[in-house]
Parts: C-alpha cells; structure tokens; sequence
C-alpha cells in the first residue's frame, strides 16, 4: 500500500509519519508537498503536526487553500482515506471535511503530555482493530486543541466520535478532558467514515520506545481496511 504524507510550511511531524509507514509497517510512502497538485496514485493520505505556515490567521486557515489541498479534498470525496493528526486535524475542519471547529485549551497553555482515549467506533477504517471501548494511551502537544460544536451539530455527529478523551478507567471524568473539548471529544469522523481527524498523536506512539504502541493500531487498521477495499 502507498502511503502519501502532505508537508505544509511549518509541518514538524511529517518525518514521524514518513518513518512509522516506511519503517515500522514497512510500506510505501512518499511526501507530497503543499504546492503539488497530484497525490501521486497514493492509496491513503496523512496531514501531520505542526504549525502550517506559523499558525497566522488561525490554525489551519491558510493551509486549507494549499494546492495540494483540492486533490485531497477530491480523493475524500471520492472515499479516499484521509487522517488528519493534530494541526492536520485543524486543516480538514477548515476545509469544511470534518465538522466543528478548533480552539485554544481551557487552561490558555500549551500541554505536552500523555493521554488515555476511550475508542468509540471499531467500525472505521481507523479502528477496525481496536476493541470497543478500548482505553489506550497516546501523547498530544498543543495550544489550540479544544474541539468544540454547538449542542445542535453534537446530536447530529455522535455516530462520528471515534475518540474520546477518558480516565485510565475508560471513564468520562472531567479532569481527563485535557484541553476542555466539548463532550471529551478527541477525535471524530466524517459521516462517510473515511477522513478522520484527531488531536492525539498516533505517530507517536507507534513503537515500545516510545512509551506506547497503541498508536501503530490506527495505522495498522488502515492497511486492514485498504487490504479488503
């Protein structure tokens, strides 16, 4: 399978998602700059971390007119898997592929740090092997990573939260909500399943070295998924 990773202007996590679909699940995978307007017969897309063009405006909003971004907003409509980690997950809501929206942390600061996730959903191309209500532990590293949607769009997307922020006990408790996201939001999906957006870093947590191995699943659930397209 043929991994393609986009890489914006101000990108940090790139090299990690290069080196977990090349290195750790031994995978094709190219880079595909921001200027470029190919995906290049890839057969999964990763928008990285980072701070895509220094975050002005707002996270996300510049990035979200970058060339590269017409061909993967076509290659999600037309089913095409597309994740978005962090500063990714920022972009595609700008883009108007997932909804909501991204704003500072609660506390004002800049959290880095490990956190457990309830997983909601098995049945995504993400998540496929994962089990239901899974706890599993990956890092975040952001100031604006407070996902929030007004009470309406909340009762018309609960079958799209894949990932939800939790106590060690799977529980919903509030000091487990590490940036005060609307109903412990931490990753969700579009309606068709195929794009996902989430704040955790699964890259990140790919590897026993790295403190957790829970983030591989999610890349590993994508090649099970694309293996029986």
């Amino acid at each position: 399978m043929k991994f393609g990773v986009v890489v914006f202007p101000g990108s940090n996590c790139d090299q990690d998602c290069l080196y977990v679909a090349r290195d750790v699940l031994g995978q094709s995978v190219v880079e595909l700059w921001h200027q470029e307007t190919s995906l290049k017969g890839c057969d999964a897309v990763v928008l990285p971390g980072g701070f895509s063009y220094g975050d002005y405006l707002r996270t996300g909003a510049i990035a979200r007119f970058s060339p590269i971004m017409r061909a993967v907003t076509r290659f999600a409509r037309d089913g095409g898997l597309v994740l978005g980690i962090c500063n990714g997950f920022q972009i595609l809501l700008e883009a108007g592929l997932l909804p909501g929206a991204i704003l500072r942390n609660t506390g004002l600061r800049f959290i880095c740090r490990f956190v457990t996730l309830r997983v909601e959903r098995t049945d995504t191309p993400f998540t496929n092997r994962f089990q239901p209500g899974q706890v599993i532990r990956l890092p975040i590293a952001h100031n604006e990573g407070r996902y929030i949607t007004d009470e309406k769009m909340l009762r018309q997307i609960q079958q799209q939260i894949v990932f939800r922020y939790c106590d060690e006990g799977g529980r919903l408790a509030g000091a487990a909500n590490p940036n005060g996201s609307t109903d412990f939001i931490a990753g969700i999906s579009n309606a068709r399943g195929n794009v996902l957006g989430m704040m955790p870093h699964p890259e990140r947590a790919s590897e026993a070295a790295l403190g957790s191995e829970d983030g591989r699943v999610v890349f590993e659930s994508m090649l099970e998924a694309m293996a029986h397209a």
